[in-house]
C-alpha cells in the first residue's frame, strides 16, 4: 500500500515508519523540514507538508491508500492545534480522494466507568488535561468526517518498550490488564496501527489497544 505519515519525527511515528517498512509498503513522511528528519530514511520518501493546511494534505496526499497521523503539539504549540489538523486532515484527504485517514489520539477521553473519562480520574495529571480536551474536540471533527476515518487511542500509559505483535483491543473503555493497569509498548501501537490498515476492521470508529 502507499501510506503517507505525519507526525513521522515523534516517537510514535518512527515506529508507524519501521512497522510499515517492515512490511514492504510505500511510505511517505510529510514533515515541516525534510532537510533535519533523522528517521528512517531507506525506502521512505520525505516531503514538505503542513499538516494544518488543507491544501497541502490535499497535495501529499494525492494517490495514496491511506493517511495516518500522529501529531501531536510541540512546546511552542497551543493544543488546539490538533483541532486545526482535524480539520485540515479531513478536509485534504477528502479532496485528495485518498482511500482512509487514521489518526493516533489521546487515551483521555476514554471511559473508566460509566459516563466517567480517564482526564477526570484524580491520577490523570493535570499538565495532560488541555492536550486530552483537544485530542477529544478533535474526535468529534472526525466522527462527523465524510469519510473512511479511524481513530486509535493508545492506553493509559505508552512508551518504548518490546514489539511482541500482541494486544487486545476495545472501543470507548479504556483497556485494562487483571490487574487494573493499562500499558502498551510504542511498537505493539505501531503493531496495532499497521494491523488496522492492512485489515480494516474499525471504519468511522474510535478505539484503543493495550495489553
Amino acid at each position: 500500500m502507499k501510506i503517507v505519515v505525519y507526525g513521522a519525527r515523534g516517537t510514535l511515528g518512527q515506529s508507524i515508519l519501521r512497522e510499515a517498512l517492515a512490511r514492504g509498503h510505500q511510505v511517505t513522511a510529510v514533515v515541516r523540514k525534510p532537510e533535519s528528519f533523522e528517521g528512517p530514511r531507506q525506502g521512505v520518501k520525505v516531503i514538505k507538508g503542513d499538516v494544518l493546511d488543507r491544501a497541502s494534505v490535499a497535495a501529499a496526499a494525492a494517490g495514496s491508500d491511506v493517511v495516518i497521523s500522529a501529531i501531536g503539539p510541540s512546546r511552542d504549540e497551543p493544543p488546539e492545534m490538533l483541532v486545526r489538523a482535524a480539520n485540515a486532515l479531513v478536509g485534504g484527504v477528502k479532496q485528495a480522494g485518498a482511500g482512509r485517514l487514521i489518526v493516533v489520539g489521546g487515551a483521555g477521553s476514554l471511559q473508566v466507568a460509566p459516563g466517567k473519562l480517564l482526564m477526570d480520574s484524580p491520577e490523570f495529571p493535570a499538565a495532560w488535561r488541555p492536550v486530552a480536551l483537544a485530542h477529544k474536540s478533535a474526535l468529534d471533527v472526525y466522527r462527523r468526517a465524510p469519510l473512511d476515518w479511524t481513530f486509535l487511542s493508545p492506553a493509559d500509559r505508552i512508551g518504548p518498550g518490546q514489539r511482541t505483535g500482541g494486544y487486545r483491543t476495545g472501543l470507548e473503555d479504556l483497556v485494562v490488564d487483571a490487574n487494573g493497569k493499562s500499558n502498551i509498548s510504542v511498537e505493539d501501537f505501531a503493531v496495532a496501527l499497521l494491523d488496522e490498515v492492512e485489515k480494516p476492521a474499525h471504519i468511522r470508529q474510535r478505539f484503543t489497544v493495550a495489553y
